[in-house]
Parts: C-alpha cells; sequence; structure tokens
C-alpha cells in the first residue's frame, strides 16, 4: 500500500489505522523526491515491493497516485483519489501569487489563506493545531517545490477515463473537490463514490477512522473480485 499526503503536509498525516491496512506500507514525504509528479511518482514506483499496489492519495498526493498507475497499471490493483481529480486547467496567477506569499511571509499567512479553510466548519480544534504544526515544521522551500508541482501537473482526464481498474473517488462531505465526484466516478470504467460525514478536504486528518473503514471496505471487494 501506498499513502501519499497532501499540500501542506507530509507522510505523518496518514493515522495507524491507515499504515496497518496493508503489508510494506510506505508514506514518502513528496517533496524529497523531485520537482513534477512524474518525478514523485517514478520514485514510488522504485521505492514500493515488487507485486500488486493499492494506491491511496489525498489532493496532490491523489494526482501523483494518478502518476503512479499511469507508470505501472499492471501493478495498481485499487486506486483511492481523496479530495482530488484528474482534470487540470493551469492557473500561473495563482501559482505565482501562492509562491510569493510563501516566499514574503511563510506559513504565518499562507495557512489562514489557502490551508485552514479546507478543514470541515466541524472540525475539532485540537485537529487543526495538530495539522498546523505539522505544516508549520516543514520547508517553506518543500512546500513551494509542492505547490510548483502541483500546478505543472498534466491534465490526466483521458488516462483515468480509460483506466480500466477500480477508482474509488472519496470526498469529505464538506468538500468541493472535485466538484461533482458522484458524476466523475460514474464516468469511470470501474469508478465508484463515497462521502466521509463531517469531514473537509483532509479525511486523513479530520476522520481518520471512516477513512480506514472505506479503504478497508474497498480492499475487501477488492480481495473478493480476485
Amino acid at each position: 500500500m501506498v499513502l501519499l499526503h497532501p499540500l501542506p503536509f507530509d507522510g505523518s498525516v496518514w493515522s495507524d489505522e491507515m499504515r496497518s491496512l496493508g503489508h510494506g506500507v510506505i508514506a514518502p514525504n513528496l517533496y524529497d523526491l523531485g520537482n513534477s509528479l512524474e518525478s514523485w511518482a517514478s520514485a514510488i514506483v522504485d521505492a514500493a515491493a515488487p507485486g500488486p499496489l493499492v494506491v491511496v492519495g489525498n489532493s496532490i498526493g491523489g494526482s501523483c497516485a494518478i502518476e503512479v498507475a499511469r507508470l505501472a497499471p499492471e501493478r495498481v490493483k485499487l486506486l483511492v483519489l481523496i479530495g482530488a481529480k484528474a482534470a487540470h486547467r493551469p492557473d500561473p496567477e495563482f501559482r505565482d501569487t501562492a509562491i510569493r506569499l510563501l516566499r514574503d511571509h511563510g506559513m504565518e499567512r499562507a495557512w489562514p489563506t489557502y490551508w485552514s479553510p479546507l478543514f470541515a466548519p466541524s472540525t475539532e480544534e485540537r485537529v487543526i493545531e495538530s495539522a498546523r504544526q505539522i505544516a508549520f515544521a516543514l520547508p517553506i522551500e518543500s512546500i513551494i517545490r509542492g505547490v510548483v508541482a502541483f500546478h505543472a501537473r498534466p491534465d490526466r482526464s483521458d488516462f483515468l477515463g480509460q483506466l480500466d481498474v477500480p477508482v474509488l473517488l472519496v470526498n469529505g462531505q464538506c468538500d468541493h473537490i472535485p466538484s461533482d465526484p458522484a458524476s466523475l466516478a460514474a464516468s469511470l470504467r470501474q469508478g465508484a463514490y463515497l462521502p466521509i460525514e463531517g469531514a473537509g478536504h483532509y479525511p486523513s486528518l479530520e476522520r481518520p477512522k471512516a477513512l480506514a473503514s472505506v479503504v478497508t471496505n474497498a480492499i475487501a471487494r477488492l480481495t473478493d473480485y480476485l
């Protein structure tokens, strides 16, 4: 199992419940793997043990998960995309503004501007504070590298639409990315959609047990099928 984290966090966002779901689970720090989603995916495929893969990605981690499936479609047996989509329309102005804010003002300004609003209104303050500490502990240049990679990602709509492996779209009930996950799932060859109640963009932090249950059930269905 491969667990791919969202911005502006690292692999520590994944709960013990998620890490215990498979053998040889890896949860890399994506920013250390290069300057693009393609380089991240290549490093992940090389680092993963031989054999079938279950790839779980949240936000930018979901975009990277799609790249892993593109590089090794014969190995990926289940793709779980959390608050992620394959489509991409470049927005260089938004990217440059975010990078400038991070460089000039650090996470002190970037956190409340871009990331804390993505939590569900009902998320406990202790959860948000724990997440904030993870984000503030990471080097700003690592976060900038992630922002650059995210905004440079290719549009993989056609690829995901043709991918003939189970793809589970998971969204926090209060998340808006993608805007219509149920319709997106229905457009895929083996797509399914499941919302997580009481979560925003980061179910791995906000509702870790519920997310682990969703992934556990998806793996069980895959095992039954195989």
